[in-house]
């Protein structure tokens, strides 16, 4: 426990997502003319899922920060003195944390259905407007 790895099963869904993003906000105007709800959507979606899967990782990371304060003598094991409850308790939450571990497939539902409602939501608007003007 030397040194703190970064958790690959959430750091290139941050990644993948971020570029993405980025992508849609650069090819804003060539999307937004045309299909303006999609882009909302499509935006809001990737940005919802950035921000779960950016905030699970940061904790997975805090929690090995958490844990490394536990190893004195810096060998990458706990033996000795280090064990303690409190050690136990860090351990216990670095592992057993289900909510974080899978928070880049839980977020893809909860993207998912907030820009879904968002897309509908924005269509429906749109309808009720082309409807007003006729």
């Amino acid at each position: 426990m030397s040194e703190i790895s970064l958790p690959h099963h959430l750091i290139f869904p941050c990644l993948i997502s971020a570029l993405v993003l980025f992508i849609l906000i650069l090819l804003r105007k060539r999307i937004y003319s045309k299909w303006k709800w999609i882009w909302i959507s499509s935006t809001l979606f990737f940005a919802i899922y950035l921000f779960i899967v950016a905030g699970a990782s940061y904790s997975d990371i805090q929690a090995k920060r958490n844990l490394i304060q536990f190893d004195l003598n810096h060998d990458g094991l706990f033996t000795g003195d280090e064990i303690t409850t409190d050690m136990k308790e860090a351990i216990n939450r670095l592992t057993n944390d289900i909510r974080r571990n899978f928070s880049f497939i839980s977020g893809l539902f909860f993207s998912a259905a907030i820009s879904f409602m968002v897309f509908i939501g924005g269509l429906f608007l749109e309808f009720i407007n082309l409807s007003k003007r006729h």
